[in-house]
């Protein structure tokens, strides 16, 4: 199991939220945090601590970026035309990983990773293996031919947990999907609410 596989289990529990929605997770058998000293009674949080939890938050949904990788994202949220928030949520949704978990041919986004990176996955026609390869609009996503019988992929198209987005066409006959746009914040089905707007005042002030 890699670190960032057993981390989904923690960042649920240091968030005191099912972020992905799962069934499985231990926030829907504790709402506390972990360690002894998680069911301590919570202070009011400052407006720091807020920005900071809604960047964990939002950095840990899509496997647990690295800060690097998460910054480097914001920043061109923040160099392209219209409002930051918005951008950022998009960029994010781009990213190959989270729409190969968007089209369910995976259950988590963490699988998501490792199924790209192991090679099973192409974007028209041609074997990408890089998490984080941009999507464009109109691009077709496809399970290649010898991983759609995984176990994985099998198990993932029968999840009654989460429905495939409409900004995303998904055929799960043919393990193939399109990215029709790029969706903005109120588009994306998170379980829980994210706050892209505290996100940017975090960088700004930091």
């Amino acid at each position: 199991m890699t670190k960032r596989t057993s981390a989904k289990y923690k960042i649920d529990r240091r968030m005191g939220e099912n972020i992905w929605g799962r069934a499985k997770s231990p926030v829907n058998r504790r709402e506390y945090g972990p360690g002894q000293h998680g069911q301590r009674r919570k202070g009011k949080m400052s407006d720091f601590g807020l920005q900071l939890r809604a960047k964990q938050k939002l950095k840990g949904y899509y496997g647990d970026l690295t800060e690097k990788q998460f910054k480097r994202i914001f920043a061109e949220a923040a160099r392209v035309k219209g409002d930051t928030g918005e951008n950022l949520i998009g960029l994010l949704e781009r990213r190959l990983d989270a729409v190969v978990y968007r089209a369910k041919f995976v259950p988590t986004v963490f699988a998501a990773r490792q199924f790209v990176n192991h090679g099973h996955v192409t974007v028209n026609g041609k074997r990408v293996n890089i998490p984080s390869y941009r999507v464009k609009e109109g691009d077709v996503i496809a399970v290649r031919d010898k991983s759609k019988q995984l176990a994985v992929v099998l198990e993932s198209v029968q999840l009654a947990e989460r429905d495939v987005p409409d900004y995303i066409e998904a055929d799960h006959s043919k393990m193939v999907a399109s990215f029709v746009r790029t969706p903005g914040l109120s588009d994306v089905p998170y379980p829980v609410m994210m706050e892209p707007n505290l996100v940017i005042e975090y960088y700004a002030q930091n």
